[in-house]
């Protein structure tokens, strides 16, 4: 799932892939972070939320496919962002929450309902794990940028400012 789309093609940009799982407290903890990012760089920082639910959160993997929906929808970050900031909420409701969520930001509840059933978003949530594995990852939240791995699920202590050195560097091309 995709923050922005760059305005500019022709401009510098820089990629971060943030391997997030939306039952995961760490993940939550990293939301000022990743806006403060935003905030800093706009377009020219593409943020990439990527997929890896842990086996210890029995609803992470139908959160990741919610998240999918509601990108599909048009409001995949407020929903990222509203999930996370309510973790507790979701580790005690499920996916009950996960489509409450859904009508709370005014998308279609129903669709979110369906989605979850059906299992459209699956695949990509599978994709991005396998990915995740493939690179290392084994906790979240975990950055990617430049071809560097950062692992935030130890600590977030300096992980924004190293992940400026890099973007700035990227960026400076």
């Amino acid at each position: 799932m995709s923050d922005s789309s760059p305005a500019h093609p022709a401009a510098p940009t820089a990629v971060l892939d943030v391997w997030c799982e939306l039952q995961c407290p760490d993940c939550r903890g990293a939301l000022d972070d990743l806006r403060a990012l935003r905030e800093r760089y706009g377009d020219r920082l593409e943020l990439r939320l990527r997929h890896f639910p842990l086996e210890k959160h029995k609803h992470a993997f139908a959160a990741a496919q919610a998240a999918e929906e509601a990108a599909e929808q048009g409001q995949g970050w407020p929903y990222v962002e509203a999930v996370l900031g309510r973790v507790e909420e979701l580790d005690r409701r499920g996916e009950r929450f996960l489509v409450e969520v859904a009508g709370e930001l005014g998308l279609d509840a129903e669709e979110f309902d369906t989605a979850l059933v059906d299992g459209r978003h699956i695949l990509i949530v599978d994709a991005d794990q396998a990915e995740g594995k493939a690179i290392g990852v084994t906790g979240t939240p975990t950055y990617v940028i430049g071809g560097e791995r950062l692992d935030g699920g130890k600590s977030q202590e300096g992980l924004r400012e190293r992940i400026e050195e890099i973007t700035d560097r990227l960026l400076a091309g």
